[in-house]
């Protein structure tokens, strides 16, 4: 299954902490953070990334180019920003009801993506989402879910235990037709409010999950992402 990075954000609440650089490429224990998730990927076995890029698009492609580790890489860059949703739309023009797996470039999860991609293709016509279970749901919101189908998501600032959404997502191009024009938010302006009609299919993941877009998060992950890459040996 090809792979989709969104990787064009500006990531303007961490510019305290990178100014000069876009958030994928966020220094983690001396090496950009994206460089981890592509590990992962190609640990994984996945052969083909598109990055979606826009802010400060030249410093990715530098630093990668066309492959890494034995995977392809190829760009799809926004002319002016999209959203995250225009830029899904972007990158999958043409693809039809090909499946992508859709991820952000500031987020790691460690997930099971057989059972993500396995739990889209037993719904071709439906969305595939991965959540994860959390101890503190305030900073995303939580998913509610039905019979393995996400149902829809609680405002954000509740607190308490639950179910989050990783930004990890199995969609096709059919699947964006019924969406906004762009710029727009994959999550907030077409996922959330038409969760009773799309219907996406749900894994739930206990694994490692970090997103690295709050000064908070950046620094904590300083230690614990080299760690666990070396304890898993991507």
């Amino acid at each position: 299954m090809k792979v989709l990075i969104l990787a064009g954000g500006t990531g303007t609440r961490l510019r305290a902490r990178v100014p000069d650089l876009p958030k994928p490429m966020a220094p983690i224990g001396g090496r950009p953070f994206l460089a981890y998730l592509l590990d992962h990927l190609a640990a994984a076995g996945f052969v083909d990334v598109t990055l979606s890029v826009g802010y400060m698009a030249a410093a990715i492609r530098e630093y990668f180019g066309a492959g890494y580790r034995g995977v392809r890489l190829s760009y799809s860059e926004e002319a002016s920003a999209l959203g995250t949703g225009g830029a899904i739309r972007q990158a999958l023009a043409g693809s039809g009801d090909t499946p992508y797996l859709v991820m952000n470039g500031d987020t790691l999860a460690d997930i099971d993506y057989r059972a993500l991609i396995e739990r889209q293709r037993a719904r071709p016509g439906h969305l595939a989402i991965a959540l994860r279970r959390v101890d503190d749901c305030a900073r995303y919101g939580a998913a509610t879910v039905r019979d393995q189908v996400l149902t829809g998501f609680s405002e954000k600032g509740g607190t308490g235990p639950g179910l989050v959404n990783t930004g990890n997502y199995i969609v096709t191009e059919r699947h964006l037709l019924a969406a906004p024009p762009s710029p727009f938010s994959f999550e907030t302006d077409f996922l959330q409010p038409h969760c009773g009609v799309l219907l996406p299919g749900v894994v739930i993941s206990d694994g490692y999950f970090i997103d690295i877009g709050i000064p908070a998060d950046f620094d904590r992950a300083q230690s614990q992402i080299p760690l666990w890459a070396a304890a898993r040996g991507d």
